[in-house]
């Protein structure tokens, strides 16, 4: 057997186990528990192992495994407290390290994509990574520069074999869907395993991620809130950045002051709804390792390998569909989900319930400052995770365009991400000038 199978049934293999550690009663109990559907009192201790198993298994296996669970580790707020904190730091690690690449990998790589000379490029190199990313690992360099003491850099090595493992990684999660629900009751993980694997090619391609990275640059060069770094050198399988100081969001969130946690959350907001004016793009992964509060106060941003490209900005449709929702009127709401294909034609539904649906999601905007905590977001998943509310069954009768799943998406994750570091800020006033058909009319 050759190394690449047995890496496959390897990689298989760890896949497979997982589903044991939520077997039985585990599963079943931490179901209901979640969803409020029963007392039962699941073990600490089963929890814990859990929740490590989940992380050292989806660490090691990177690729799409790492993938899915840097997009469920946003979510975490979103669960009950007595469940939530062993998940919570065992997912968070995701966000920031997984298991690094050998030193000797690493270099074949770069000799392959900057060349044998490589490292006559830069001034100092450092074998040990800063971070780990799904598919790809980032160490901190030296490039040389005009200047004496060189440019101080990021450079990101995607994993040799990352597209196979993706694939493969996706093919294997696709089947344990039932076991993330047990982490998350209501996500359904399919569509977003569909979304990633559409997106595979794109995100593998660090050319391709250079020029959005590049395009976003320009949009917020010497902007006073947003930092993006410019490429320096880009390649099929290495991407060179300047590099970013600061506060990963991932400590802010654990240790940050109030002030610190707000105008974060406000600054993500910002980058959220602005950019697809500005840039076109959307940044599509919106979790805390991709952001930085940078000494002067600006957020830094990093990682553009995940963007949507929206060139007339944010539908239209979103803005008015909101803002008609919050001054009540039912109808029209329906007309415009209905036109835009959230309602299918011959779908019978009651108007007021509709209304009576989306208005508690929309209330961080119908006030002038809210503030994002976790006890709201878990009221939310709550009320449209439980089988017998209204709520859930009226969206199991919604549908939800592809044109709009990854806007869909990437809202729900940054909502997810605000609810964690629970941040107080304008948000109204943000969307009202950034949202297409929100602001009032006439």
């Amino acid at each position: 057997m050759t190394d690449i199978p047995r890496r496959a049934v390897s990689r298989t293999a760890k896949l497979a186990a997982l589903p044991l550690g939520f077997a039985g009663r585990t599963v079943l109990g931490l179901g209901k528990r979640v969803t409020g559907l029963a007392s039962e009192v699941i073990s600490a201790e089963i929890q814990e192992r859990t929740a490590e198993q989940l992380f050292s298994v989806l660490g090691q296996l990177k690729g799409g495994a790492m993938k899915a669970g840097q997009a469920l580790s946003v979510f975490e707020a979103a669960m009950p407290e007595e469940l939530a904190a062993p998940y919570r730091q065992a997912l968070t690690k995701l966000q920031e390290a997984a298991p690094p690449l050998p030193a000797a990998s690493v270099h074949k790589v770069l000799a392959e994509q900057l060349g044998v000379d490589w490292r006559s490029k830069f001034v100092d190199f450092d074998d040990a990574p800063a971070a780990a990313a799904s598919i790809g690992q980032v160490h901190r360099a030296v490039w040389k520069s005009r200047a004496k003491a060189g440019r101080p850099v990021a450079v990101k090595v995607q994993y040799p074999g990352a597209g196979e493992a993706l694939l493969s990684d996706l093919r294997q999660l696709s089947r344990l869907s039932g076991m993330f629900r047990a982490i998350q009751p209501g996500l359904d993980i399919k569509p977003l395993l569909t979304e990633l694997r559409d997106r595979l090619e794109e995100e593998l391609d660090y050319e391709l991620e250079a020029r959005s990275q590049r395009e976003f640059a320009a949009a917020y060069a010497r902007d006073e809130e947003i930092f993006v770094p410019r490429v320096v050198a880009a390649a099929p399988r290495v991407l060179v950045t300047d590099w970013v100081e600061g506060q990963p969001l991932s400590r802010i969130i654990h240790e940050g002051t109030e002030s610190e946690r707000d105008e974060s959350g406000r600054l993500m907001a910002v980058l959220h709804f602005s950019a697809p004016q500005r840039a076109g793009l959307l940044h599509a992964d919106p979790h805390p390792g991709n952001f930085r509060l940078l000494p002067d106060g600006r957020l830094g941003v990093i990682d553009f390998g995940a963007v949507a490209r929206l060139p007339g900005g944010h539908p239209e449709p979103i803005g008015r569909l909101v803002r008609l929702a919050l001054e009540g009127d039912a109808e029209a709401v329906v007309a415009g989900l209905r036109a835009e294909g959230f309602v299918k034609p011959d779908e019978a539904i009651d108007a007021k319930a509709v209304l009576d649906f989306v208005l508690p999601m929309l209330e961080p905007l119908a006030v002038d400052e809210f503030r994002f905590t976790r006890k709201w977001l878990r009221a939310e998943a709550a009320r449209l995770a439980n089988p017998k509310s209204a709520a859930y069954q009226l969206g199991r009768r919604l549908n939800l365009p592809p044109a709009y799943l990854l806007i869909h998406r990437v809202t729900l994750g940054s909502a997810g991400v605000l609810c964690q570091l629970e941040a107080k800020g304008p948000y109204r006033s943000i969307v009202e000038r950034w949202l297409p058909g929100f602001a009032p009319v006439g």
